[in-house]
């Protein structure tokens, strides 16, 4: 009964993400098909290759779109935990897809330093505007999933392009006033640095997640010193926990009890699941119970023999 609940809950909350990511991808091929006639128009190379950026985002919604698809595929016999990592692993490839936008952002501003191109302001600018209307209202809708890592790599595409699309207006006006041109280039170093900054840490958490680490926020000596609270807990160790989810935790550990009835036991149990929900939002637990020395070398596999055992 407990995991139909949280089946539930996780197919209304991705439910909820799906339709976001699907009003998101409508927004953004509106932007590209305004950019691409705004830039043939215009002859505009700058608004053509802000529509390719724009395609990579396009791509990079479709992305963890479609890894909510498989997030709210049940558990199988051979995939017990289902597909609840497809949205981290999504999160993975869109930061590095980051990463390399970033670079090239600056491989192109480098470049526009040295040849400098003929920037249409004018047009540039009202482009740009409609951009931030439209990426603004992406961001919006993000923002209300941010605790969720794919969701997360997919914001920060949209903050992304909202900074650059207002840099690009405020660029354009300062370049209709003053005639530098170099500025354009410079607006492009730092929203790539902006860009690279972000999209490294979502590398980094996503990465802690796929090598099964230690989640970020939790701390084992913490939940060791709680758990030796819980009346009849005699010792506790081989502690492990890690994330299945960007926003669903583990943990499996071994415990030493007094030889005591199953009845009190299955209290000691209850009492234990209570404390790491409420305290560390822990839900998926493997708890082995022990009330004889653990053999830690054999990986507690084996006790070691007692007196009593040899009886």
């Amino acid at each position: 009964m407990h995991f139909h609940g949280d089946h539930d809950h996780g197919h209304s909350h991705g439910s909820a993400t799906a339709r976001t990511l699907r009003i998101a991808l409508i927004f953004t091929v509106a932007y590209i098909v305004l950019l691409v006639i705004a830039g043939i128009r215009a002859h505009s190379l700058a608004l053509l290759s802000e529509a390719g950026h724009n395609v990579s985002d396009f791509l990079a919604l479709l992305l963890s779109w479609f890894a909510v698809y498989l997030e709210e595929r049940p558990p199988s016999a051979t995939k017990t935990y289902g597909y609840q990592r497809a949205g981290v692993l999504a999160a993975f490839v869109n930061a590095g897809s980051l990463v390399l936008i970033s670079l090239l952002i600056f491989y192109e501003a480098i470049q526009r330093f040295y040849h400098p191109a003929q920037v249409h302001a004018g047009t540039m600018m009202w482009v740009a505007a409609a951009g931030v209307v439209l990426n603004g209202a992406i961001t919006l809708l993000l923002l209300r999933g941010r605790r969720d890592l794919n969701l997360r790599s997919a914001l920060i595409h949209e903050i992304g392009d909202t900074v650059s699309t207002a840099a690009v207006i405020l660029g354009g006006w300062v370049i209709l006033v003053t005639g530098h041109e170099w500025i354009d280039p410079a607006l492009s170093v730092i929203i790539g640095g902006m860009i690279l900054w972000s999209s490294i840490g979502i590398i980094r958490e996503s990465l802690n997640i796929l090598l099964e680490g230690t989640p970020r926020g939790i701390e084992p000596a913490k939940i060791e010193a709680e758990l030796m609270k819980v009346p009849g807990v005699i010792g506790v160790h081989h502690l492990h926990v890690w994330s299945i989810g960007s926003d669903a935790h583990a943990l499996s550990c071994h415990m030493e009890i007094g030889d005591v009835p199953l009845s009190e036991s299955t209290v000691i149990m209850n009492e234990i699941r209570q404390r790491l929900a409420e305290h560390f939002h822990i839900d998926h637990t493997t708890i082995q119970f022990e009330h004889v020395a653990c053999e830690v070398t054999n990986g507690c596999a084996i006790p070691q023999s007692t007196p009593w055992q040899n009886k």
